[in-house]
């Protein structure tokens, strides 16, 4: 599309990336309530260290599972449904696992009456949330692929990750703007509910705005509603680019699907090990844990979350240079000096623990990391996933690696809070343990990167397919 209408464009693109500033809004809102969930409804059990570590940890991380079962039935829904009418599902269960997550005894019980019985129904509502989430992740940066030029298409589709990154910040600042009306027991005992309610407001932003775009074109197309494609692309670019662009996309879909392999087996496992090193590297340890990490540094709890805020705009500053760089470095250099800088920070933050430090060298070190992620891991991963599959293999494509993603991010938050909680590990590396493990996960992302990622820069999608063995016939 060489000739295009700019504000259409960015305007479909920024209502769309809502759905990303819920999805970060929805992951991190819980680094807020990590000390409410355990005070509330952990410690009152007198667990084993190790169960007492390993609920707890289900309990934060317990919407990964949604994002998980989102991912999985995101390319059935976006293949049936359609790109828009999936994200306004994903809009409507990020409303009602916020308020339920938040009243969580709400038709069960007196709120505040159930003691530990209403982590049951808290969980619940967390994963369904995280089925929004999961829904949002691989339907947004898909709809924005698909709709964007090929020239700004990485740009476009960064605007997924900036609106992930502001969501974060923003819910680090709701979360300490709420615990700062109180002291630390309302807190534990009120504070936590606004936090998770909080959420119902952007998402109901986001439903009323869904209402207002159309569908993708290659979508239409997929169903036969070529004419309303059309439509759609002549209010995106000129005429002649419009049937042009229809063209190529009826080109790439005289058979609407495939089987899954039918462009080889690599571009599938190359979608897979690039959303599973993006969790493996260890940046949801970071966020979800931010005030547990900066306590351990010897920061007490409302200086801790403060300082989750500076992580939060440091993840929104070096994510904008993602959004100039992408389409000019290419997806690789960004790829791989983002994975170099995530191991340099990473041994340096574990070895400070080691070290026993307690100063502002542990925040100096986290923000070297999150510059890192940021201007490469975080954006650049959810581009090439938008680009790098056929179109006739997309839909199952994009869920099996979208799903491959939350599955890891689930091990990994999870796994933090047992290691971090470890007496055995903690007497020997005094919280460094874990750290350690995701500066080598950083080495081995450059080098899978390095090997088996191929540069995508100004390929159209259509024909990114030639990047891959030729389709079966």
């Amino acid at each position: 599309m060489s000739q295009h209408n700019p504000r259409l464009v960015i305007g479909l693109a920024l209502i769309v990336s809502l759905g990303g500033l819920l999805f970060g809004y929805d992951t991190a809102v819980i680094s807020g309530a990590v000390s409410a969930i355990d005070h509330n409804f952990i410690s009152p059990r007198n667990l084993s260290e190790a169960a007492r570590d390993s609920l707890s940890g289900w309990a934060v991380s317990c919407a990964l599972l949604g994002c998980v079962i989102g991912a999985a039935v995101g390319g059935p829904i976006a293949n049936r449904l359609g790109r828009k009418a999936g994200l306004m599902v994903a809009a409507v269960l990020f409303l009602v696992g916020s308020l339920g997550s938040a009243i969580p005894e709400i038709g069960l019980g007196p709120i505040g009456g159930m003691g530990t019985a209403a982590l049951t129904p808290f969980i619940f509502y967390r994963i369904l949330g995280g089925i929004g989430v999961g829904l949002a992740s691989m339907l947004a940066p898909m709809y924005i692929a698909e709709i964007a030029p090929p020239a700004e298409r990485g740009r476009l589709v960064t605007l997924q990750q900036i609106a992930i990154v502001i969501g974060i910040t923003l819910v680090y600042f709701v979360n300490w703007a709420i615990a700062s009306q109180g002291d630390e027991a309302w807190g534990l005992s009120t504070g936590w509910r606004w936090m998770m309610a909080s959420e119902a407001i952007p998402a109901a932003i986001f439903l009323l705005l869904l209402l207002r775009i159309p569908d993708s074109p290659r979508w239409l197309v997929l169903k036969d509603r070529k004419e309303q494609a059309l439509a759609v692309l002549r209010r995106i670019c000129d005429e002649a680019t419009a049937r042009a662009t229809l063209a190529e996309i009826e080109a790439t879909l005289v058979q609407k699907t495939r089987p899954l392999l039918s462009f080889g087996g690599m571009v599938i496992f190359v979608g897979i090990m690039l959303s599973v090193l993006q969790q493996f590297v260890g940046i949801n340890a970071v966020l979800y844990y931010g005030p547990q990490m900066f306590r351990n540094a010897g920061f007490s709890n409302n200086v801790a979350l403060l300082q989750t805020i500076v992580v939060g705009v440091a993840l929104v500053l070096f994510t904008l240079v993602a959004l100039v760089t992408v389409d000019r470095w290419g997806r690789k250099p960004l790829l791989i000096t983002g994975a170099l800088i995530m191991a340099v920070s990473m041994f340096a933050l574990g070895s400070l623990f080691d070290a026993g430090a307690q100063n502002l060298w542990p925040l100096v070190a986290a923000l070297t990391y999150i510059a890192g992620f940021s201007l490469s891991w975080g954006p650049v991963t959810w581009v090439l996933l938008a680009e790098i599959f056929p179109n006739a293999i997309k839909g199952k494509a994009l869920a099996i690696a979208v799903a491959a993603q939350w599955i890891a991010d689930l091990f990994i938050s999870w796994s933090f809070k047992v290691l971090d909680g470890s007496s055995l590990l903690n007497g020997m590396f005094h919280h460094g343990f874990a750290y350690w493990l995701y500066a080598a996960m950083s080495v081995l992302a450059a080098l899978f990167v390095l090997r088996f990622v191929p540069e995508t820069k100004r390929h159209s999608l259509e024909s990114l397919q030639a990047l891959w063995s030729k389709p079966a016939i």
